[in-house]
């Protein structure tokens, strides 16, 4: 830490813990409780029972749950491949271009999801791209809403990464292929996962443009999780809101081990 005193490294933690259990730990420990509980009455919630997570990993819950991990997996391997690809495109093109595609990969950010999903959906609901009704609908809506991301931090590492190492391969006689494939998209593998971690969080919560697209037959777990809490089912709603954070911190470690591994290498 920057502090050496043990009271002010004492006052640091203590500012942090009052920021930090209020905005983000207590909201996540309240559901947590709610999906443990029969009901909430008072300040603390009665009836301990583990039985909304029965319901919460069977049936339709599971269901959902699977489309949501489809979805996300497809959308971040999506928008890692076009972020990827435009990055790579915008480093060796001039200063107006990058500019214009910044502008391009962040505007899906700038407006609310929402009117993302509005315009996916007039995009593709007439032929020759008929997506409605479909779960491909879906899966490029969270392809356009989560690629800002990845084409940001792949930006982002081209610009740290030395040149040496391509002109050292270049100059060895290495095709430009065999620079990006051997040399470039290795020491960007520790972005590339990063990037791809981020995209498959984004894509499991999103909701907004989901509710706009999603059909009968793909019902994605955030949207289940609205129904049961727009239905009055607030601890059965709590127990699949917990699922649903679980797997995500699951596949997050997953993909931060292959970070780690990637960085070390």
């Amino acid at each position: 830490m920057l502090v050496h005193s043990r009271a002010a490294r004492w006052g640091v933690w203590t500012v942090f813990l009052l920021l930090f259990l209020p905005l983000f730990a207590l909201p996540l420990l309240v559901i947590v409780a709610a999906s443990l509980s029969r009901s909430w009455s008072g300040v603390l919630p009665s009836g301990p029972t583990g039985g909304h997570y029965t319901s919460a990993v069977h049936g339709d819950a599971l269901t959902a749950l699977t489309t949501s991990l489809i979805t996300a997996v497809a959308a971040s391997l999506l928008a890692l491949a076009a972020g990827t690809w435009a990055a790579l495109a915008a480093s060796g093109a001039g200063r107006r271009t990058r500019r214009v595609l910044d502008a391009l990969f962040m505007l899906p950010v700038a407006v609310p999801s929402v009117v993302v999903g509005l315009a996916v959906l007039v995009a593709f609901s007439k032929p020759p791209m008929l997506l409605n009704g479909t779960p491909s609908i879906v899966i490029v809506a969270h392809t356009v809403l989560v690629t800002a991301f990845a084409y940001q931090s792949v930006s982002a590492a081209l610009a740290r990464l030395d040149p040496a190492y391509e002109q050292a391969a270049a100059g060895l006689g290495a095709r430009p292929g065999y620079v990006l494939w051997r040399v470039t998209l290795p020491l960007l593998l520790p972005s590339l996962t990063a990037a791809a971690g981020l995209c498959f969080a984004l894509s499991m919560g999103e909701l907004s443009a989901t509710m706009m697209l999603y059909p009968p037959d793909w019902l994605p777990l955030p949207v289940r999780i609205f129904s049961a809490t727009d239905r009055g089912s607030l601890f059965t709603g709590s127990a699949v809101a917990v699922v649903l954070m679980g797997t995500t911190l699951l596949v997050l470690l997953a993909v931060s081990r292959i970070r780690t591994r990637a960085t070390f290498r």
